[in-house]
C-alpha cells in the first residue's frame, strides 16, 4: 500500500490545484475570455496557424512537452532518495511549472502567438531578445541532437517497439487528411487509431515483423539519427495539420490509456502482488509483494553530486522546464480556437506530466522490487586451490549487492556432469573474501575453487552444507562456515537438486537455468540498478529501469512480459520522438527570428518587420499592418496576407537582401530547418571521446554537450518568468505569484551550471578538474549571458516599463 500511497496523493494534490490555484490564475490574473479572437483565427494560414479543438491541441502540447525529461530525470534522482524526488515533482510542478507553462501560452496568445524570445524584446528591449533566442538556439540545438540518440538508443534497446512507433507516421497522415479536409466527430477515428496502435504492439514483432524490427535494430545509431532528423524535417515544414498535429494526438491517446493501465496496474500489484514469477525449475511460483523498496533519503549516495542544487536540473521536465515556454510560445498559441482552452492545455498538460513523473518514481522505486532479470555471465576458474583440477570449472557469476551497500554477495554456479556447486561470496570485510553454501551431487570427491580475487577455497566432503578453508588477502589459512550474524539463504533442496531460489534478508534471487538468467527481487533489485551514481546514469540504464519497473506492473494484471515492455518501449520512443518534430519546428521559429535581426533593411523607411515603404507615412519603424497597439507584433511567415494590398506591394526584408547573405535564406522556412537539421546532425556525429570516427561508433556527439541542457533548461524557465513578469506589470496585472519561481530558477540552474563547471567533489570531478574545456566554454558564455540579461531586466525594472 505504501506504493500506490506514493502515487494516489500526489495524483489528488494535482487535481486539487488544477481546480484552485490553476482556475484563480485563469480568471483573476489572466482573465481569459472566450470571446477574445486568438491567432489561431486572426492570422489563419492552415499552416502554422490552424485553430484545433482543446483535445487535439492538448495532445500536441502533452506530448511535446513530456519527452524523455519526466521519466530519465526521476529514474536517475531516486538515487538521493523518493521522498526528495516527489517533494520536488510536487511543489514543482503546482507553483512552479504549470504556472510558467500556462503564463507563457497566455502572453503568446496576446501577442499574435510569437515566441517569448520575440515578446522579450517588446518588453524589456531589443538587447534581452537577442540574448534570449541566442541561448534558444543552443538549447534547441543540443535537443535536436540528444534526442535523436534518444530515440535510436530506445529502438535498439527495444527492437519490439519499432514497428509500433513506425506505423503511427503514416496512420497519423490519415488522420490529418480526414479530420481536416472532411470535417467531422473525431471520436471515431480516434478509436480506430487507438486499436491499430495496440494491435501493432501486441503483434509487432511476430514472424517477418520481427526480422524487421532486427534488421532495424543492427543499423548504427548515426544512421537511425540522420533518418530522424530527415522524419523531423519533413514534419517541420508541413502544415501542422497534416503530420505535427495528428501524430502527436493519437500519439497522447496511446501514451495516457498506457498510463491508465500502469496505474490499473499499480493498483492490482498493491493489493493482489506482482504477477508470479514463471522461472523454469523453480520450487514454487508466487505472487511477490509490491512495496517501496528503495530508501526515504540517501544523502550521498556511491559517485553522485551534492542533492542541492543537482537534483533542481536532474528532475527538470517533471516540475519544471524552460523548454515548455517554447512549445506553449511556438506552436500552441498558433492553434488555440479558444482561449479559455489555456488553463486544461497550459496548466493542466504540465500536472499531467508531473503525474507522469509520479509514476516513473514509483515504477523504479517499487516496480524494480517485482523482479528485474539479469543476466549471468559465463566465467571459467575463478581461483586457484592446490593440488586440483580446476578445468571443469565452467559456470556462471553473478554480483548481488547487499541493500545498505555494504557487501556485496557473489552468487556463483559451477556445472559438471557429477558435481554441482552453488554459492554466494560476501565482499564486505576487508579480509574475509568468502561466504559460500555448497551443494554437491557427487560426495565423494573434493573440489577447489575462489573468487576471483586470487584468495583461495577448498571443500572437504560433507554431508550437504560444506566446510570451507580459505586465504584471506593476508594469505592467513583459516575456517570460516556461515556468518552467525546473517540468516543462512533458504538452501532447501530435492533429489540432490541445486536450488533455484535464494532468500536473502535484503531480497531474493531466483535462477533460471535454461536461458542463464537470474531475477533480482525486493532490496536487491533496487540496488543492482542503483549500485552507483555512474552506472545509474547512463541512457540504458535510466530508460531500463523505467521500462522494468513499469513492466512489471503492467504485468501484475495479466499482459505478457513480451506486450509490456513493448508498450513501456513505445511509450518512452513515442515521447521522444513528439518532442524531436516540435523542437524542429521551434528551432525554425527561432533561427528565423534572429537571421531576420541581422537582415539590412532596403532603405531608412522601409517597415523593419515586412519591408514596405513607409514614404508618406507619419514617423515610424512599422507599417500599419505589423502595428498593433502601437507594439511590433510579428506572424511567423504571416506577411504578406492574401487580400492585403499595401504588403503585396511591398516586399518582404530578406527579398532585399544580397543572395550571397546567408541571413537571407536562414529567413525562410526551409533555410531555417535545413540549418536546424544539418547542425543537430554534425553535432550528433561526434563520436564519443577518444574514439576516432567511424560509421559504427558516430552517433554519441549529443551527449558531449547533454550535461549543460539541464541546467540550460531551467534557466530558460527563469528567463521566461522575467518576460511574464514584465508582462503582467505592463498589463497592471499581479505578479507577485512568479517573484519567488523566478529568483530561484535562475539562482538554482546558475548554481549548479558553475558547481559542474568549475567546482566538482572527488566523486565526480569538475569539468575543469576533466579538461572539458569545451563544456567549460559553453557555460562560461550562458553564465555571462544570463549575468547580462538579469542585468538588462534589473535596468528595465527600475526605469519602468509602460503599461499596454
Amino acid at each position: 500500500m505504501d506504493a500506490l500511497l506514493l502515487a494516489l496523493i500526489p495524483g489528488v494534490i494535482f487535481l486539487i490545484a488544477y481546480f484552485t490555484y490553476g482556475r484563480w490564475l485563469a480568471r483573476r490574473v489572466f482573465r481569459l475570455n472566450k470571446n477574445n479572437q486568438t491567432p489561431a483565427i486572426e492570422l489563419r494560414d492552415d499552416k502554422d496557424y490552424c485553430p484545433t479543438s482543446k483535445a487535439v491541441v492538448f495532445g500536441h502540447h502533452f506530448t511535446s512537452i513530456a519527452g524523455t525529461g519526466p521519466i530519465v530525470g526521476p529514474a536517475i534522482a531516486v538515487m538521493w532518495g523518493w521522498l526528495p524526488a516527489i517533494i520536488w515533482v510536487v511543489v514543482g510542478s503546482v507553483f512552479m511549472g504549470a504556472v510558467h507553462d500556462f503564463a507563457a501560452l497566455v502572453v503568446s496568445l496576446r501577442n499574435k502567438g510569437r515566441s517569448v524570445g520575440d515578446i522579450a524584446g517588446d518588453l524589456l528591449g531589443p538587447r534581452v531578445r537577442l540574448i534570449f533566442l541566442v541561448i534558444l538556439v543552443v538549447a534547441l540545438w543540443v535537443v535536436l541532437a540528444i534526442f535523436g540518440l534518444v530515440i535510436a538508443a530506445v529502438l535498439k534497446q527495444y527492437p519490439g517497439a519499432i514497428f509500433p512507433v513506425l506505423v503511427q507516421i503514416p496512420l497519423a497522415v490519415v488522420i490529418g487528411l480526414t479530420v481536416h479536409r472532411k470535417g467531422g466527430n473525431i471520436l471515431i477515428p480516434s478509436v480506430i487509431a487507438l486499436l491499430v496502435m495496440y494491435a501493432s504492439v501486441v503483434f509487432g514483432d511476430w514472424g517477418f515483423l520481427g526480422a524487421f524490427n532486427g534488421f532495424l535494430a543492427a543499423q548504427p545509431t548515426i544512421v537511425w539519427v540522420a533518418g530522424l532528423l530527415v522524419y523531423a524535417y519533413i514534419a517541420s515544414v508541413l502544415p501542422v495539420w497534416t503530420l505535427l498535429q495528428p501524430r502527436d494526438y493519437i500519439n497522447a491517446l496511446q501514451l495516457v490509456t498506457a498510463l491508465g493501465l500502469l496505474v490499473v496496474g499499480l493498483v492490482v500489484a498493491a493489493f493482489f502482488g506482482g504477477a508470479p514469477d514463471e522461472i523454469p525449475g523453480a520450487l514454487e511460483s508466487t505472487r511477490p509483494a509490491l512495496s517501496i523498496v528503495a530508501p526515504v533519503f540517501n544523502a550521498a549516495p556511491e559517485g553522485a553530486p551534492p542533492m542541492i542544487p543537482i537534483l533542481f536540473i536532474t528532475i527538470a521536465c517533471g516540475a519544471i522546464s524552460g523548454f515548455h515556454c517554447l512549445v506553449s510560445s511556438g506552436t500552441t498559441s498558433k492553434q488555440l480556437k479558444n482561449e479559455t482552452d489555456a488553463q486544461a492545455v497550459g496548466y493542466g498538460s504540465m500536472l499531467t506530466e508531473a503525474f507522469l513523473a509520479t509514476l516513473v518514481i514509483v515504477s523504479c522505486v517499487a516496480g524494480l522490487g517485482l523482479g528485474v532479470s539479469k543476466s549471468i555471465s559465463p566465467v571459467g576458474s575463478t581461483g586457484y586451490s592446490p593440488g586440483h583440477d580446476h578445468s571443469w570449472l565452467d559456470g556462471a557469476i553473478l554480483k548481488v549487492p547487499h541493500a545498505d551497500m555494504s557487501r556485496t554477495y557473489l552468487l556463483i554456479e559451477h556445472r559438471s556432469p557429477d558435481i554441482g556447486v552453488t554459492g554466494f561470496s560476501d565482499y564486505g570485510h576487508p579480509d574475509i573474501q568468502a561466504r559460500v553454501a555448497i551443494y554437491k551431487q557427487s560426495r565423494d570427491r573434493s573440489i577447489g575453487w575462489g573468487p576471483s580475487n586470487g584468495s583461495a577455497l577448498s571443500s572437504k566432503n560433507s554431508e550437504g552444507r560444506g566446510e570451507l578453508s580459505f586465504f584471506d588477502n593476508s594469505h592467513k589459512q583459516g575456517n570460516y562456515i556461515m556468518n552467525p550474524d546473517q540468516p543462512a539463504p533458504d538452501l532447501e533442496y530435492e533429489n540432490h537438486q541445486i536450488p533455484s531460489v535464494f532468500d536473502f534478508d535484503d531480497g531474493a534471487v531466483r535462477l533460471d537455468r535454461i536461458n542463464k538468467t537470474a531475477l533480482f527481487s525486493g532490496e536487491i533489485a533496487f540496488q543492482n540498478q542503483y549500485q552507483s551514481w555512474s552506472a545509474a546514469g547512463s541512457l540504458g540504464a535510466k530508460v531500463g529501469a523505467f521500462v522494468d519497473g513499469a513492466a512489471n506492473l503492467i504485468k501484475s494484471i495479466g499482459i505478457p512480459a513480451s506486450a509490456a515492455i513493448a508498450l513501456m518501449g513505445v511509450l518512452v520512443a513515442s515521447f521522444a520522438g513528439t518532442t524531436m518534430d516540435t523542437a524542429c519546428r521551434l528551432q525554425r521559429y527561432v533561427i528565423q527570428e534572429l537571421a531576420r535581426t541581422f537582415l539590412p533593411r532596403p532603405n531608412p523607411l522601409a517597415c523593419t518587420m515586412c519591408g514596405y515603404n513607409l514614404r508618406g507615412l507619419p514617423p515610424t519603424d512599422v507599417c500599419p499592418e505589423c502595428a498593433h497597439e502601437n507594439e511590433w507584433r510579428l506572424d511567423f511567415g504571416g506577411h504578406p496576407e492574401e487580400g492585403d494590398a499595401p504588403h503585396l506591394e511591398g516586399d518582404l526584408i530578406e527579398q532585399h537582401a544580397s543572395i550571397w547573405n546567408p541571413f537571407k535564406h536562414l529567413a525562410t522556412t526551409h533555410g531555417a530547418t535545413v540549418f536546424a537539421v544539418v547542425t543537430a546532425l554534425a553535432l550528433a556525429a561526434i563520436p564519443a571521446p577518444g574514439q576516432s570516427w567511424s560509421l559504427t561508433n558516430a552517433g554519441a556527439g549529443g551527449l558531449i554537450l547533454w550535461p549543460l541542457f539541464g541546467a540550460t533548461n531551467q534557466l530558460l524557465g527563469g528567463l521566461a518568468f522575467c518576460v511574464i513578469g514584465a508582462w503582467l506589470i505592463a498589463t497592471k496585472r499581479p505578479c507577485w505569484f512568479i517573484a519567488l519561481p523566478a529568483v530561484l530558477m535562475l539562482i538554482l540552474p546558475a548554481w549548479a551550471m558553475g558547481w559542474q563547471a568549475f567546482v566538482g567533489d572527488e566523486q565526480t570531478p569538475s569539468w575543469v578538474a576533466n579538461n572539458d574545456w569545451l563544456l567549460v566554454a559553453i557555460a562560461s558564455v550562458i553564465l555571462i549571458l544570463e549575468a547580462w540579461l538579469v542585468v538588462e531586466v534589473a535596468l528595465r525594472l527600475r526605469a519602468g516599463i509602460e503599461p499596454i
